[in-house]
């Protein structure tokens, strides 16, 4: 099942605001048919973008760092299936912490917020994506080794590594798979985790991601990709 954007049903994990409510209207304003979620039960943009969607978009609950509320939400959507499952999560840390000065507490939890929970997230959900559909999880360029030859945002940058490290060895877990497997660089974007003087727009890097996203659609295997399309060096 496919609609003009080529996924037809998005599951989107992280929608509330940012990044995750943006790639969420982009795929509304398609004409996908949309589960987008939110952690808490404040009113979010997302319940605004709902009320004006069509039917389109229903919200679910759910903290990805509480694994029996992922376990929860499979459950939950356990009769549907999707044609594109989306992790969005990510937190930052201070720019300037380095190795040698940043807290345990702080460390572990950038680690399990950017890398751990959202692989506990695929783990857990991945069985509701078509056999022929993608699973697809934000990144970050700041994630390519290969790239980091200016420093800064060392923590941030580890817990990208980590997860791209992790989403590899799910690739070879799964290395039977037909289904797309990617790891998107969204570029440094205008957000409250980007801050004001990131280089990209919502609007420059989303609608690009998200077309991206859908261009891939039917290649299986694991690519780590730009909002572009370009690949990014590991």
């Amino acid at each position: 099942m496919s609609s003009a954007s080529g996924n037809a049903t998005v599951l989107l994990i992280g929608a509330s605001r940012g990044l995750g409510y943006a790639i969420a209207e982009e795929y509304v304003d398609r004409g996908s048919r949309v589960v987008a979620t939110v952690r808490g039960s404040r009113r979010t943009a997302l319940h605004a973008l709902q009320d004006t969607a069509g039917g389109q978009l229903d919200i679910e609950h759910v903290d990805i760092n509480a694994p029996e509320q992922v376990h929860a939400l499979h459950d939950r959507l356990s009769a549907r299936r999707f044609d594109l499952l989306f992790v969005n999560a990510g937190t930052a840390n201070r720019p300037e912490e380095t190795t040698a000065n940043v807290t345990t507490e702080e460390f572990t939890r950038l680690m399990v917020t950017n890398a751990l929970s959202p692989m506990r997230v695929i783990d857990t959900l991945g069985d509701l994506v078509d056999p022929h559909g993608t699973i697809a999880i934000m990144s970050s360029g700041q994630g390519s080794i290969a790239n980091n030859d200016r420093g800064g945002f060392e923590i941030y940058r580890a817990s990208k590594s980590a997860l791209n490290q992790l989403m590899r060895s799910y690739a070879a877990r799964h290395h039977d798979t037909d289904r797309t497997l990617l790891l998107m660089a969204p570029g440094w974007v205008k957000t409250d985790l980007g801050g004001p003087k990131a280089r990209l727009t919502i609007e420059e890097s989303i609608p690009n991601l998200v077309t991206t996203i859908d261009a891939q659609r039917g290649r299986a295997g694991l690519h780590y990709l730009d909002y572009l399309g370009h690949t990014v060096a590991w």
